[in-house]
């Protein structure tokens, strides 16, 4: 964070909250999605879930036959969830144990609750902004188990500044784009990635509402370590305030 600056994430995050709450009815779908032939199902991938185990998430095609498994099972187009979720998966990836901000290795505690939305489907599903609004950033962040391709929107709603992640794209979706690109409400400008793509994970988009931004450019904490989740949820608030997903979900 930039030196001097102070952030009352409690004070902003009831802001942007009501602010997203008065205009839902003008946010665009961010997924295609057609009640009448599409479903939405939640996905647990916490601790809680014992089926869900080390050998599957340690292993990408295993992993990625586990959530086509759960799709066909239920007979879903898509698979939702993870927003303050702990979550042992994380364990798959060394990137997790480090800080974000300072690349230290984290030896107390690792990252393990997740700060977005998870929705899982087909590679190449395309993804529309909600709301008009610019690039903020974007970036390769090829690590495995990170990102992949990743774009920052910044969005403005009756003066109230925010942003918004989109994780584990396709790499096209940044190739030729530039920072201060206009996005419009319903624009279709993002898919959900492959897995050499998208960090080595199972086809899906993260989602994450951001408040304050700091220092960070195409890239922010998408899991935090327990001991700070108070202070990474008020700057993330629940992302369903955009999706509105939750309501379809069965």
């Amino acid at each position: 964070m930039l030196i001097g600056k102070t952030v009352n994430y409690s004070m902003k995050q009831t802001d942007i909250s009501s602010v997203l709450e008065k205009y839902a009815y003008q946010f665009h779908p961010v997924i295609p999605f057609n009640e009448k032939t599409d479903k939405i199902v939640s996905l647990n991938l916490s601790r809680s879930n014992t089926e869900f185990t080390e050998g599957i998430y340690n292993d990408t095609d295993l992993f990625s036959r586990y959530i086509d498994l759960e799709r066909k099972k239920s007979n879903a187009t898509y698979l939702i969830g993870g927003y303050r979720e702990h979550r042992e998966m994380y364990k798959r990836s060394k990137l997790f144990d480090k800080n974000l901000a300072t690349e230290v290795e984290i030896k107390d505690e690792p990252r393990s609750l997740h700060l977005g939305t998870d929705i899982w489907g087909e590679a190449g599903t395309t993804i529309f902004s909600p709301l008009g609004g610019m690039v903020h950033s974007f970036a390769f962040n090829d690590h495995y188990g990170d990102y992949g391709a990743t774009i920052i929107l910044q969005h403005q709603l009756a003066t109230t500044n925010f942003y918004i992640l989109y994780g584990h794209l396709s790499l096209k979706d940044i190739d030729g784009l530039r920072k201060g690109k206009f996005i419009s409400r319903g624009e279709p400008f993002a898919h959900f990635g492959k897995p050499e793509e998208n960090g080595n994970w199972p086809p899906h988009l993260h989602f994450q509402i951001i408040i304050d931004m700091s220092n960070y450019e195409g890239d922010y904490p998408g899991v935090c370590k327990m001991s700070e989740a108070d202070k990474y949820l008020k700057n993330s608030p629940d992302p369903d305030l955009v999706l509105q997903l939750n309501k379809l979900i069965k």
